[in-house]
């Protein structure tokens, strides 16, 4: 049966490659994008089932404007990718908007708390990438990786956590990705690791890595969770790397 389903960021990276998917899949889909004609070239046709819609995922009116299924005003949507991100400067050592992802987690929550005020009903599944390297339960990334971490990614991960934490304490359903050290050119078919935490209790499964692609995690976030049955990972932050 097709899902309706919302992507916060998905002009490019794991948001579009699982967006592509999920619109190819038949499921009902909802862009928020600030540009929604950069994915004139990705979608030339134009699908039904694919609805672009303008505005900024830090906007609480924009995102509440897509969070209800369309012809059911009263229905929240089923899942939310939530990938956005701001983009590096190495100079500062850190993001062009250092607080991109906890302010666009902060206003989706209120969305949602608007939403059901006025008598909506559901609870999407909440979908934020994330990243390895700021577990509270150990160390998920390789010792040579440590360094550039620390010195490079310092100030994005604090903005992760910041993000992890406020959806870990919202009492929604969610499946927090932390994916490994982003690189160019997706590896069709190549095997991806696995690893698995309870925010609460501590490591289930660990899989340390170096690298993977946005294609791939856009791809494993569709076939596992959107496309898929996610009752095994809800409540969990998921690691996957090659």
């Amino acid at each position: 049966m097709p899902k309706t389903l919302l992507f916060l960021g998905a002009s490019t990276g794991c948001g579009l490659a699982a967006l592509k998917l999920a619109v190819a899949a038949g499921h009902n889909c909802v862009a928020l994008l600030r540009v929604p004609s950069k994915l004139d070239a990705v979608f030339t046709t134009h699908p039904g089932n694919l609805v672009l819609k303008a505005g900024n995922a830090h906007d609480v009116a924009a995102v509440a404007s897509c969070l209800m299924v369309p012809g059911n005003p009263g229905q929240l949507v089923d899942a939310v990718y939530f990938s956005i991100g701001g983009k590096l400067d190495v100079s500062k050592m850190g993001l062009d908007d250092p607080d991109v992802c906890r302010k666009g987690m902060t206003a989706l929550l209120e969305a949602l708390k608007q939403l059901r005020a006025h008598g909506a009903q559901g609870r999407p599944l909440i979908i934020p990438t994330s990243s390895t390297g700021i577990s509270d339960h150990g160390r998920d990334v390789p010792l040579l990786f440590i360094p550039m971490y620390k010195l490079l990614l310092a100030q994005p991960h604090k903005d992760k956590k910041a993000m992890e934490d406020l959806v870990i304490g919202s009492g929604e359903h969610f499946v927090i990705m932390r994916p490994s050290f982003f690189v160019e050119g997706d590896k069709p078919g190549k095997a991806i690791r696995v690893g698995v935490e309870d925010p609460q209790h501590g490591v289930e499964k660990l899989a340390v890595g170096y690298t993977i692609s946005r294609e791939a995690v856009g791809g494993w976030v569709y076939e596992n969770l959107l496309g898929g049955d996610a009752a095994k990972y809800v409540g969990k932050a998921v690691s996957v790397t090659w």
